[in-house]
Order: structure tokens, then sequence, then C-alpha cells
């Protein structure tokens, strides 16, 4: 691993690494002691450790996957489809991806887009299905409708599903029950985040036909360094680095990819970043940006660091505060997790709990029990929703009907505006000095063309501005969002589907999830007090289409 730093006082940042060093701190950090982060965090930390080990401890599960893509090559099974949520679905993306390996990731409850990975070469997939708890809501759905779809096809749904879960988890004891073709047993001493060399990210990378022997050397070769305690040990070097910029008021970290080969490694981060560091009113805010040319980065203020994955950006911010750190994936990987578990330490929290990401799980549980008990009435939270049923929206004080997208939410974003361009100048007018806007759209990823929106309003605003796919960043960034800085303002899109997609044996469809799960975290972030607007796209295209023309 090659790391550079810009400080304002490198001097500072040398004492700090030396306090590091004399409190051994990265051998500790090595041998799993779990008093490094305080005795709150301790009951936490004594299961959450072993991640660092994982170079070694997963040799076992190579040749184990690797015997499985064979036999299911045999039966012509080719077509990977991973149903997983953050933690399990966000490493195998990036492993994939990088190594230029087809996989297909379901992490979304839209319709639109679950429908599509349904039709596709059905008779050749095998689904891994991957949750930690065994209950994820996503997953569950997920597996629910692609054992309907092969049953449908006259296919035997156990031939298709591979599971990877905790032991004793629900999904393990179903997918027991249920004869499906191989059950992988994850390390439970593993948090979700931490957990790209376990199998939640092995199996599907593997299965794809990545080379995972070799992601595995990869961080073997970087784990002695981040062992010692020495000033040279980029952990060290950066989670104090990134303590000191926090407590200069540098509170974000924007994340570009400056030539590094490794394809979508800012999303990855992301939720090992937000989800470990930010609670009790503090935290680290990712904000990944397209390039170093993106607005966000170069023309980052007092309250942003910079960090360069590959070489040097050679941009220094207002803050003084930059770095760039290279190496191969499973490097990375390895590196990042031990430089954030030392921020933690720095910061003086727990980087091991995400306590307020249930919050946003159990408004979306309560909203939908509430359809049901209604009679299971598809217009309240349904795709086809025309977005007019304010009662839906717990948190909404105001609606306005705009360019044919209805606008509900926060009175100061809504009273007043009389088009999208004065909606948008209210939002950003909503945020604080050195605040930071969330664009958090519930729509399809692989059609839906709303990605740019994120340097459109960074742009407009000055302010950092982050970009998330609903429901996976409720999984990453939405632990920061309700936990971390109370700066924040967010703007949720949501949208009608052309279609909506019944989950079997479930009293919702995937269209009602999928609204309720955006009013339900909307509804949290309006009782943490933090102002949230809903933009309801009647026409998703058009709707896109005129926000973007608002904010140029």
């Amino acid at each position: 691993m090659t790391v550079s730093t810009t400080v304002p006082d490198r001097d500072a940042l040398a004492a700090e690494v030396q306090q590091l060093v004399d409190d051994k701190v990265a051998s500790k950090l090595t041998a799993q002691d779990p008093t490094l982060w305080g005795p709150d965090a301790e009951s936490e930390a004594s299961i959450r450790l072993s991640w660092v080990g994982l170079a070694e401890s997963s040799r076992p599960l190579v040749n184990e996957i690797v015997e499985l893509r064979g036999l299911l090559a045999k039966d012509g099974l080719t077509h990977v489809v991973l149903a997983g949520m953050g933690g399990s679905s966000l490493a195998p993306e990036v492993i994939c991806a990088t190594a230029g390996k087809p996989l297909v990731t379901l992490d979304t409850t839209d319709p639109g887009q679950i429908r599509a990975a349904l039709g596709d070469q059905l008779d050749r997939t095998v689904l891994v299905v991957s949750s930690k708890s065994g209950g994820t809501v996503e997953t569950d759905s997920h597996r629910r409708a692609y054992a309907k779809a092969f049953r449908d096809e006259g296919l035997d749904p156990a031939k298709h599903i591979v599971v990877v879960t905790d032991p004793g988890s629900p999904l393990a004891k179903l997918a027991e029950t249920e004869g499906y073709r191989k059950v992988f047993l994850a390390d439970p001493n593993v948090g979700g985040r931490y957990s790209a060399l376990t199998a939640f990210g092995l199996v599907p990378a593997g299965l794809a036909g990545v080379d995972i022997g070799a992601l595995l050397d990869e961080a073997a070769a970087a784990a002695p360094g981040l062992a010692a305690d020495d000033a040279g040990n980029p952990a060290l070097v950066l989670g104090a680095l990134l303590g000191l910029a926090q407590r200069a008021g540098a509170e974000k970290v924007v994340i570009a990819d400056t030539g590094s080969g490794i394809k979508g490694f800012g999303d990855w981060a992301e939720q090992l970043i937000a989800e470990s560091t930010g609670k009790q009113g503090t935290g680290i805010l990712p904000v990944v940006v397209e390039s170093p040319k993106a607005p966000g980065f170069a023309d980052a203020g007092k309250d942003a660091v910079l960090a360069s994955i590959g070489t040097d950006a050679g941009v220094v911010p207002a803050s003084g505060f930059a770095f760039a750190i290279s190496g191969p994936l499973g490097a990375q990987m390895l590196t990042w997790e031990y430089v954030i578990a030392v921020a933690g330490r720095e910061l003086g929290i727990n980087p091991f709990d995400q306590p307020d990401v249930e919050s946003a799980k159990a408004a979306t549980r309560k909203l939908l029990a509430d359809t049901n008990n209604d009679g299971g009435d598809s217009s309240k939270g349904s795709g086809n929703s025309d977005g007019d049923d304010e009662q839906s929206k717990p948190g909404a004080a105001a609606t306005v009907e705009l360019d044919g997208i209805t606008v509900s939410g926060s009175p100061e974003i809504v009273d007043g505006a009389t088009d999208l361009a004065t909606l948008l100048d209210n939002v950003v007018k909503a945020a604080p000095a050195a605040g930071y806007l969330a664009i958090q759209a519930y729509l399809d990823r692989l059609t839906d063309d709303a990605a740019p929106l994120r340097p459109l309003l960074a742009a407009k605003s000055g302010l950092q501005t982050t970009f998330g796919w609903g429901p996976r960043f409720l999984h990453s960034t939405g632990q920061y969002h309700k936990g971390g800085h109370p700066n924040g303002v967010f703007v949720q899109i949501t949208g009608d589907s052309a279609e909506d997609l019944p989950i079997p044996e479930q009293p919702f469809t995937f269209g009602e999830l999928q609204q309720a799960q955006a009013r339900g975290d909307g509804s949290v972030l309006a009782e943490h007090g933090r102002p949230v607007v809903t933009l309801h796209l009647k026409d998703r295209t058009a709707g896109l289409d005129a926000l973007a023309r608002a904010l140029s």
C-alpha cells in the first residue's frame, strides 16, 4: 500500500500517530482487543473483530466455492444473481466489477428493476441469497419472487438457490428445510460492513468467476504492515489524520477515484465510513464524487477532507487535509477497515454498532402493517400511487404540485415554492453553514437516470452533496443521516411504476414496500429534526428531466 498525506500541521499529525504507536493500537487491534474503544463499546467489539484475520481464516472457502462453481456450470447455471443489501452486496459488487466478471446485484425494491432481473436467463440463474441476520425484508422478498418464478417455469428452486448467512439464522433454518443447493455459514464475529473477505463477499464473487484466492493474497500482503506499531502504518496515519480533521471541523471525506483501476470502490467505502462513525451526533460523512473534477472535490471547503483512491490528485481543500491511497483491491479493503476502526477510537465512538439503522426499518414495518389493516389498499404507498394521499406520508407538513411532481415535506422548503427552481433554492437555504445535502432516489438504479442530479445540486448549492439509491442507502449512510452531525437536508425522489409486482405470500407488493421505505425513513428524519422533502414523479423520465433543467 502507498499512502501520501497533506495536512495543515505535520507535527500535529506525527504526534497523533506516535500516540497511537505508544498505545500499541495496531497490534492490539490485530490481537482483537475489544478494549480499544472504551468500556461502553467493549461488549459489542468483543464479537466483531474477527475481520482482522480473514485473509487467512477465509482460505478454506476458496476451494469450496470453486468446486461449487464447477458443479453449477455442469448444470448450465452460470448467470449469477445476488440478493443482498448493504454489507451483503456492496463488496461483491465492487469485487466483480473490478475483475470484469458479470454479477447481477439485486439490492432494490423497485418493481421494474426486479421484474427485469426475473426475466433474464432464469433457466441459467443461480440466486445467491445473502443476509447476515437472515431476516432482511428486501432479501427475503427477492428470494420469494425468484422461488415462484423458478416454479412457474417448471424449475426446482432448491437447485438454483445458494445461501450465505450466519449460523442459526432464520435463513439458515429455512435453507435446510427447503433443501437449497448450498448453505455457506459466515463468521458470526464479523459485522456486515467488515465482511468483504468473508463468505458474504467471496461466495458471489467466486461463483461469478473472480479469482478470490488472489484477493485474499492481496489482503494478506498488506496485513503485516497494518499490524505494526510503527509510525509508517497507513492505518494509524490515516486514522489519525481523520481524527485531527474532525476536531478541526472537517467532518466530511470526499472520495474520488484517480486511476486506481478499482470499480465502484467509493460505494463500498461509503457504508464502512458512515455506518461505523455516524452516531452520537458526530461522525465522518463520506461524499462519493464522479471524478476529481466533480463539484465537491476540487472546490471543497473547510468542512472536507479529500481522499484520492489511486494517485494523488494534487488538490488541497480549504481545510488543508487530503490524502491518496493506492494498492490492489484486497489490500485496500483490509486497510480501510483498519483505518476506520482507528478513526472510531479517535472520535471516541464504537465503530461496530449501528443504533439508528433499525428506526427506519421499524417505521417501514408500521406503515406496511397500517396499509394491510386498511384492507391492502394499494393506492396507499404502492408503486402506482398518484402521490396525493398525504395521510400515507408521516411527517409531511406541506404539499404542492410543481411541473407534474407532487412535492411534500418540511414547510420551510415547500411553502412559497412556485416552481422547481424555487423549491430547490429552498432546499439549499434550509442547510446550515457547512451542512450537506442528500439525494435519496427510490427508483430503478439501472434505468432511471437520477445520479446526474448530484453534481448539479452540488454545483448549485456549493455544499457537499451525497447521492444514494433507496433502499440500499438505508443499510449504509442511513445510519449517519440520523445519528451523525445534524446538519443535513434530505431530498427523497420516488416515482410511479408502470407495473407493480406482488411479493409471494406477503400482504404487500414490491411497490408498496418501496414507497413505505421512503415514507418510513422520511418520518424518522423529520422526527430527528432533519429537513426533508419528497418529490414524487408521476412520470419518472419527465420528472427527472424537469429536475435537471431546474438545477441547470
